[in-house]
């Protein structure tokens, strides 16, 4: 999952960055109110996690902003300030659920796992291709001989070529979904993890394509 954190706190931020980065999910951290909004505004992400109390633009106006363009990006908002106003604040802005500080992170996940669970968007059961089934939910992924086991920057590669079975998507992007808008990655990472989950899903019925110079395709071998 691609997951927009919005905190300007910087030891929080980084806490809830590795916890989410080690559940195998991507993170793009703004700490800027205003250039969240504009970020969210034109960015694709599955989940964001938005302080109320931030320089430039508060998170009640950021979640006012993106629904106000049209945007259905799931939101889970973040604040120490646990009076009801604040909540129902929230809520009506827009937000999908709202977590008061301090809390585990143990927390965050679960309202992760179930905001995914109520919203289809977020959850769409078994995915079959090729001879491969790929259980969203579980996040397990099975080949016609048993279980093929993928550390989470693998899975999330799967995850995004999967999303855009048959279609190129770029270099650029994956490295985006994978290590987060503007992160220094290493020129030849994505080849590495491409060369990897081709090995792994070899005999599975599937090919990850090279589109020279424009990027990498998931599809069904027999297409």
């Amino acid at each position: 999952m691609r997951i927009v954190l919005v905190e300007d706190h910087l030891s929080l931020a980084q806490g809830i960055e590795n916890a989410l980065r080690d559940q195998g999910h991507a993170v793009d951290w703004l700490a800027d109110g205003a250039a969240a909004a504009a970020f969210l505004a034109v960015e694709g992400a599955d989940l964001a996690i938005i302080d109320v109390n931030l320089p430039g633009m508060s998170g009640f106006d950021i979640v006012r902003h993106i629904r106000g363009a049209g945007r259905a990006i799931p939101v889970i908002m973040l604040t120490a300030r646990g009076e009801l106003s604040d909540r129902i604040e929230g809520l009506d802005a827009g937000a999908d659920d709202y977590l008061v500080k301090p809390f585990e992170m143990a927390e965050l996940a679960a309202r992760i796992r179930a905001l995914a669970r109520r919203r289809p968007s977020l959850q769409k059961g078994i995915v079959r291709i090729g001879a491969l089934c790929f259980d969203r939910a579980a996040r397990h992924l099975t080949g016609p001989n048993g279980p093929i086991e993928l550390p989470r920057r693998e899975l999330a590669l799967f995850e995004c070529l999967l999303d855009h079975c048959g279609r190129i998507v770029s270099k650029d992007r994956i490295a985006d979904t994978l290590y987060g808008v503007g992160s220094d990655v290493e020129a030849n990472a994505v080849e590495l993890l491409i060369s990897r989950l081709r090995r792994k899903t070899a005999g599975a019925g599937v090919v990850i394509r090279t589109a020279r110079g424009l990027g990498y395709l998931l599809d069904d071998e027999a297409s």
